[in-house]
């Protein structure tokens, strides 16, 4: 992936984590957004729903006025009414007074109409045209209206005071041939059979809501980006000690904390004890107070039992040498010796001579765990490879040995007597737990750290269903593989988890010889573990009935040109 592409996948992820519900951040910013839209289309509807009433008063207000205009000039130029019968009227053409009245003192856009009966008798729009359809006609005539009433409330009277404000009732009908919604009033005429209708459009009280609500629309919007943006900053503000928290948490996981001493990072600055997360980061640096006591107490102990052990084994080489000397010199007495006691010598002599051994492999334990550097130079692990397996083959001459090495001498940096002796152990091992006539197999192979390339604990698709374990971690770059593979019972999942423990012996089932089984001091493996890891490397085992396979990596020698070559074989 390329660099722009990735920093992109790397921002989208950022933003998709901190915008997700599963994070407190997410949350707080998500509710917040929701709050603030929620409130926003609260007042929103509430505003236009106040401007609404108090457009439409105002607009019925000019509409009572317009009407009751129009209805006084038109009763103060037309003939009275009374002399006419109903039949006259209906036929009784629209005077000029109803032309002349209809645009004085009216705004522009008053849309003016008198019926005669249900017939239109005369139309207008103030200084606007009135292309009134006669679909829009019977709307208006439909219009309900009492007769009877006149504006100033004095049914079938004229007026003898100043009328006031019309007492009709409004009405909003769509009128497709003048343009949209008109709200209307329908009153009787001063002439008997008329009616007056009077109009407004509704097109500026529905300009203005259209605005005020894209003003609201583009103001709430803009608030609400804002609002997001300050509250992004002020909730990653207010959860930076928390994130803190999580540094330092995720620091003290990558701490090597199974063993040695231990040196935590220092706690948390925000320990304000009147704030949640000062409480919080206090809590935790009294935690890692406590842990790092603890850790401490534990790394003592562990030096000191490692100091025990070491000067132990130191102390118990001198007598145990002293013992087999001994028992070396009442052997070899000339005179006549009893046969039990002889065997009673002969015993000594081997017990000692094995605890000599569990001496040495507990001091060395020891030196290693206390990180004694080994020593540093070029070894070349096919030597190594021929020289043990020829000495296993001697020693057991009752397995068939196999040797898989590479062309060109594979050489390492370390301890060569440290890694002949895990060789050994490894193949002693293989030779004392599996039956006579098993094959093992010993291969020397470059690997390297690259997707295609061999890895210690590998499995092939033979081996899917054995169990495996690994320790230590596999050295990067170029490295080398030395595996150790026979064919014998394998050995049991319960017991691979504690194969590299310290005193931990095999069942008798793998151990073919009781006797063998018996003189395991149980500390092969762990030493074999331990050198492996001061050499930088790991051990992978798989196992399973017929197969057990021991894959060490260890790092590659870069430059072995000055080194010397290997033996010949």
């Amino acid at each position: 992936m390329s660099g722009p592409s990735a920093s992109g996948a790397r921002g989208l992820r950022r933003l998709a984590a901190l915008f997700s519900l599963r994070t407190i951040s997410g949350k707080l910013i998500i509710g917040l957004a929701l709050l603030f839209g929620v409130a926003s289309v609260a007042v929103s509807v509430v505003t236009d729903h106040s401007l609404n009433q108090s457009l439409m008063s105002s607009l019925s207000q000019q509409l009572q006025a317009a009407s009751d205009t129009w209805y006084s000039c038109v009763q103060n130029n037309t003939g009275d009414p009374d002399q006419d019968g109903p039949a006259q009227a209906a036929h009784r053409p629209a005077s000029a007074g109803y032309g002349m009245c209809s645009n004085a003192s009216q705004a522009p856009g008053t849309f003016e109409l008198l019926l005669t009966g249900d017939s239109v008798s005369y139309k207008n729009t103030v200084k606007e045209e009135c292309p009134l359809s006669a679909s829009d006609e019977a709307v208006l005539a439909a219009l309900p209206s009492d007769a009877s009433q006149h504006p100033s409330g004095q049914p079938g009277a004229a007026p003898t005071s100043p009328p006031g404000p019309p007492p009709a009732k409004t009405y909003v009908r769509t009128l497709d041939s003048l343009g949209g919604e008109f709200l209307l009033t329908k009153v009787a005429g001063p002439e008997q059979g008329t009616t007056l209708v009077t109009g407004l459009s509704l097109s500026t009280v529905q300009q203005t809501l259209k605005h005020v609500e894209n003003t609201e629309h583009m103001v709430y919007a803009g608030v609400l980006v804002l609002a997001l943006v300050l509250g992004t900053a002020m909730v990653q503000l207010s959860l930076r000690p928390l994130r803190r928290v999580a540094a330092t948490a995720t620091k003290v996981t990558e701490l090597p904390l199974d063993s040695g001493e231990v040196t935590l990072p220092a706690g948390v600055p925000d320990s304000d004890p009147r704030t949640e997360v000062g409480r919080v980061g206090a809590a935790f640096n009294r935690m890692l107070f406590h842990v790092e006591r603890a850790l401490g107490r534990r790394a003592a102990s562990e030096a000191r039992l490692r100091r025990f052990a070491a000067d132990a084994s130191h102390e118990l080489r001198t007598p145990l040498s002293a013992i087999r000397g001994y028992a070396e010199l009442a052997l070899r007495h000339p005179g006549p010796v009893p046969e039990d006691v002889s065997h009673a010598l002969r015993r000594v002599q081997s017990e000692s001579a094995r605890m000599t051994v569990l001496v040495d492999d507990l001091l060395l334990l020891a030196r290693l765990d206390a990180g004694r550097p080994l020593e540093r130079e070029p070894v070349d692990l096919s030597r190594l490879a021929i020289e043990t397996t020829s000495d296993a083959r001697v020693a057991r001459g009752d397995h068939r040995w196999r040797l898989d090495l590479p062309g060109e001498p594979v050489l390492v940096e370390g301890d060569e007597h440290r890694l002949h002796q895990v060789l050994a152990n490894l193949l002693s091992n293989a030779g004392k737990h599996t039956p006579p006539g098993s094959t093992v197999s010993v291969a020397l192979a470059l690997a390297d750290a690259s997707p295609g390339g061999s890895s210690a604990g590998g499995l092939s698709r033979s081996h899917a269903d054995a169990a495996e374990v690994q320790r230590g971690v596999a050295p990067p770059g170029p490295r080398v593989e030395l595996s150790i593979t026979d064919d014998g019972p394998g050995i049991p999942p319960e017991l691979l988890p504690e194969l590299f423990e310290r005193f931990t012996r095999g069942e008798a089932g793998r151990a073919r010889e009781a006797t063998a089984a018996g003189r395991s001091t149980g500390l092969g493996l762990a030493i074999v573990d331990a050198v492996v890891a001061a050499h930088g490397g790991g051990i992978t085992v798989t196992s399973r009935p017929g197969m057990t396979r021991f894959a060490i990596l260890l790092p590659l020698l870069r430059e072995p040109a000055d080194q010397p070559e290997a033996s010949p074989v």
